[in-house]
């Protein structure tokens, strides 16, 4: 996924100035408070979900080692016949997680379409699965709604290989060369966006994977997102603005420290501008087998640890981040039992450490105080913006009460949605949060304190 020259192009265009000033403490210039830039009510909603399940499913299950661009190897769509399939048994991983939204790759770079589709010849349709008549996508979005899960939908715009279209979204393996052959192509996504986006009820998200095409490719599908979909937030691979999420990168589960949601023009898709004009939050996503999106022989030797997950989890949901990992399923069509396995492990040491603060509050101001009801040692500090009002934080210090003295036990910039800082265990009766610099008045929703007995935590 990279963000193409007509990107950034696009982007320098639609975006100017209109920096905001820093307000600090204690004096200087007051930034006018409604020109911050706020999250929408999807926006919001969205980022408190923190964790999403992206499910990965294509005819590579089903031969493993072949990719979309072996062009010249490309499998009948009679290979695509899982004996087992239950997308029931697909959302035990968003439980053990508690996840609140999970997006399906509807279809991926070989073009399979994994529901009842009239755009092109290859998919379900021609499937001897369910004798040519199932509909993954519709048992996905019922099955998510009925526990609660939110779904999306994932969409490869750029890259297609029963088409054997490749970046920038060109047939002819990306050269292009036929303007007819270029139009059917462009017909048959316009065609995709229309049975996804209108046939299966509100989606949380939609993603447009490589990034939005140019119009000059003739299939500029964000109208009929806005029209189709006018409640769903819009990850496009790295093209904020036009979307109003935004993929931080990398495939790692990680985004840099700080990562702001706001950001306009040319700017870092990790860290975002904190002087952004633009609400466009990071998701970042990551795969659980250690390097393949898809469902592989060796998949369950390859399982992230436990000690790796948690790290992904403070880079990503406690680096104001959303995090969105993968589960493959196999030719069955179910999920390993080695990855159930470990989602639950996930899910469980998140809820043990984060689960239950030791004491928290909210308040609003530059200073915030928290007392323990006795002496206790700490080894995190969560601290969370109301972002409803806007990022609002730009320079903070956590100081603790020990042995009846304030002493520096963290610091930082961004909070953001939240911020976890791990740090040196120490015995506390008190926390407080000083917010040195700031655009209008601090608004913080929640600084707590843990004590996860965990020995990374420093």
């Amino acid at each position: 996924m990279k963000i193409s020259i007509f990107t950034l192009g696009l982007m320098t265009a639609v975006l100017g100035g209109g920096h905001p000033t820093w307000a600090t403490e204690g004096g200087g210039a007051k930034a006018p408070i409604d020109t911050l830039p706020r999250p929408t009510a999807q926006q919001a909603r969205w980022q408190d979900y923190e964790i999403g399940v992206f499910y990965h499913y294509d005819v590579n299950a089903f031969l493993p080692g072949w990719n979309h661009r072996m062009y010249d190897n490309f499998p009948k769509s009679e290979i695509f016949n899982p004996t087992n399939l239950s997308v029931r048994q697909w959302m035990e991983v968003p439980k053990a997680l508690g996840a609140k939204y999970a997006i399906l790759t509807a279809t991926h770079g070989s073009g399979f379409m994994l529901w009842q589709s009239d755009a092109y010849a290859y998919g379900l349709k021609q499937s001897p699965w369910r004798n040519g008549k199932g509909d993954i996508v519709q048992e996905f979005v019922d099955n998510c709604r009925k526990v609660g899960v939110d779904p999306g939908l994932y969409c490869h715009m750029r890259v297609n290989g029963w088409w054997q279209a490749d970046h920038p979204g060109f047939i002819n393996r990306g050269k292009g060369g036929d303007d007819v052959l270029q139009a059917k192509y462009a017909a048959a996504k316009i065609k995709q966006a229309e049975e996804l986006w209108g046939n299966y009820g509100r989606l949380a998200e939609i993603w447009f994977d490589g990034g939005m095409p140019a119009p000059t490719a003739g299939y500029d599908v964000l109208p009929l997102a806005k029209k189709l979909q006018p409640k769903a937030v819009v990850n496009g691979g790295g093209n904020c603005p036009v979307e109003t999420i935004r993929w931080i990168g990398g495939e790692s589960g990680r985004t840099s420290y700080p990562c702001w949601a706001t950001g306009d023009g040319i700017f870092d898709a990790k860290r975002g501008s904190p002087a952004g004009t633009n609400w466009c939050p990071g998701e970042a996503d990551v795969d659980m087998l250690g390097g393949s999106w898809m469902w592989q022989p060796d998949s369950d030797a390859k399982l992230h640890s436990l000690k790796q997950l948690m790290e992904i989890y403070y880079g990503s949901v406690g680096n104001n981040c959303n995090l969105l990992i993968n589960a493959a399923p196999g030719p069955d069509g179910l999920i390993p039992e080695a990855q159930l396995k470990r989602f639950q492990e996930f899910g469980a040491e998140i809820r043990r450490r984060f689960g239950k603060s030791l004491a928290e509050t909210s308040g609003q101001g530059a200073r915030l105080e928290l007392k323990l009801p006795k002496p206790h040692t700490i080894d995190h500090v969560m601290v969370m913006e109301k972002i409803t009002g806007g990022e609002r934080v730009r320079e903070y210090v956590i100081d603790g009460m020990v042995d009846g003295q304030w002493q520096k036990i963290g610091a930082g910039t961004c909070v953001g949605h939240k911020r976890i800082e791990r740090i040196t265990p120490v015995i506390v009766t008190a926390v407080r949060l000083n917010v040195i610099k700031s655009i209008g008045t601090p608004l913080i929703r929640k600084l707590a304190v843990y004590d996860t007995g965990t020995a990374e935590s420093h």
